[in-house]
């Protein structure tokens, strides 16, 4: 009996919790469709997923939604964020009627109209700023220096300010344009200063860089202040604004997340740990302000600090794991260069540590972590087995023709494939310039040169021009010789151009 109500308590308690992570998220499921209507009418922008209670993806995205939602509840103006279950009664019809046939199913209304399907990241971040940019205009105009002041102090990320003599100041157009092009990822605020209530001095956060009007100033968070650069950079009108915000928004170090990661271009240095600006800043400072000191001497190479458990996948392309010890364990670093090869640092992290890596990096002596399988010790089968090690020597140095597979041992396409490839093997074994090659994509690294996104993925990889081809054609024994035939560089000893066998002399 105690045992029940001990279970009780914690399914209450349960129950409970997960209906205050997602107060903030308007739930509509319980409307009909006219009621749906007139709900989502109230409101200028509104954000609605359509969901159902058992589908993985839905479970998913929930804590990062009602994340948003709360962030955005505090956006000026607010944007709202709701759902709809649509295996509920009334949510049946109204997932039918707005055409939801997948779920999550996520789109946006506005003025009480469907306006555009979401196509913005799952993660918290990534939709708050995606929805930030579809409400208002691309700059929010302050009347005020003092308000304008606050809202800097009071910001999370970057803030691009204009502050103009008038309206129609030359720069004051670039600015607005640059701010209609970049509204969807930059935060972009103006004033102008014939018509403010105060005056330029009540701007003390960008004291330091003394800005009078006409001008364009970046101003990083004060959670990423730090005495290695300076907090506001102001633009000195030389080539373009909107490369300009690019180049500078994330300052020495930046804080990679996965909904900004493309802006960090190799040569790259990431630096994993705990980070987290929400919860402990001060700690996630702590080893940022160790990466500075580094970076600060490298202008040519991107730095970034990236959380372990948010990127533990691609730590583990580089063999590394997140250090789960709690909030003081040492950061792990890797780095991946202009041509995609990447690196590691095998000391524990300190700065001394860190500049020998970077500095070993820049140079090219360091050695290219490489994912790969041991070699076989037998490789004398009709399909070789390449792996990371000798992929080189297989496919990219070999003085023959290959036609290389990239598989996955869990595909069923590739199982399917299989003895098709090693009749393939068989029927070509005596051809001195052609080799059948195979590679297990999920346990090797596959060089930059081929891209691989599904399996199998095949290619042919002449030896004359060493530039790899992406085969697409059929995929029984007669359509791969047919193909190797005509395209081999030296024609088959056994097959004629057209993939006909050649008839033996007697």
């Amino acid at each position: 009996m105690n045992m029940s109500r001990h279970l009780f308590s914690v399914f209450i308690l349960s129950f409970l919790w997960l209906a205050v992570a997602g107060e903030d998220v308007l739930d509509l499921s319980n409307n009909d469709l006219d009621g749906f209507k007139a709900e989502v009418a109230k409101y200028d922008t509104v954000l609605i997923e359509f969901f159902a209670p058992w589908c993985g993806h839905c479970k998913r995205l929930a804590p990062e939604y009602a994340k948003a939602a709360t962030a955005l509840l505090a956006n000026d103006p607010p944007v709202p964020l709701a759902k709809v279950d649509c295996t509920s009664d009334n949510g049946k019809e109204i997932c039918s009627t707005f055409g939801v046939s997948g779920y999550p199913t996520l789109k946006i209304f506005k003025g009480g109209e469907f306006a555009s399907e979401y196509n913005g990241p799952r993660e918290a971040d990534g939709i708050v700023k995606y929805m930030r940019s579809q409400v208002g205009p691309a700059s929010k105009a302050y009347t005020s220096f003092s308000s304008l002041n606050d809202k800097l102090k009071a910001a999370k990320e970057v803030f691009v300010v204009g502050i103009f003599n008038k309206e129609s100041d030359a720069l004051a157009t670039k600015f607005h344009k640059n701010a209609d092009r970049m509204r969807e990822s930059i935060n972009f605020g103006h004033i102008y200063s014939s018509s403010a209530s105060d005056d330029i001095s009540a701007l003390s956060v960008l004291s330091a860089s003394k800005v009078s009007a006409p001008a364009v100033v970046l101003v990083r968070p004060s959670t990423l202040s730090n005495k290695f650069e300076e907090s506001s950079v102001v633009w000195d009108e030389s080539g373009s604004l909107e490369n300009w915000i690019n180049s500078n928004y994330h300052g020495l170090v930046g804080h990679r997340t996965q909904s900004n990661m493309q802006d960090f271009k190799p040569p790259l240095v990431v630096v994993y740990y705990d980070v987290d600006y929400v919860k402990n800043p001060k700690g996630t400072n702590y080893w940022r302000n160790r990466v500075l000191k580094v970076a600060q001497n490298y202008p040519k190479i991107k730095f970034a600090i990236a959380n372990s458990n948010q990127f533990a996948g691609e730590m583990e392309e580089f063999g590394l794991e997140p250090d789960r010890s709690g909030r003081e364990a040492a950061p792990v670093v890797a780095a991946r260069d202009a041509e995609g090869k990447k690196y590691i640092q095998k000391e524990k992290f300190s700065i001394e540590n860190l500049e020998a890596f970077v500095k070993d990096f820049t140079s090219g002596k360091l050695q290219p972590y490489l994912k790969s399988e041991e070699i076989p010790e037998d490789n004398s089968g009709p399909v070789k087995v390449a792996v990371g090690k000798n992929f080189d020597e297989l496919v990219t140095k070999s003085e023959k023709d290959v036609l290389v597979e990239f598989y996955a041992p869990w595909c069923g396409h590739c199982k399917k494939l299989a003895p098709t490839f090693e009749d393939l093997g068989k029927a070509l074994k005596d051809e001195s310039g052609v080799e059948i090659v195979k590679m297990d994509a999920t346990a090797n690294d596959v060089p930059s040169t081929f891209e691989v996104h599904g399996f199998p993925t095949i290619y042919w990889y002449p030896k004359g021009t060493k530039v790899p081809e992406k085969y697409n054609g059929g995929r029984e024994l007669d359509d791969f010789i047919s193909f190797i035939a005509k395209h081999a560089t030296d024609e088959l000893t056994g097959y004629t151009r057209d993939g006909k066998k050649k008839k033996e002399e007697l």
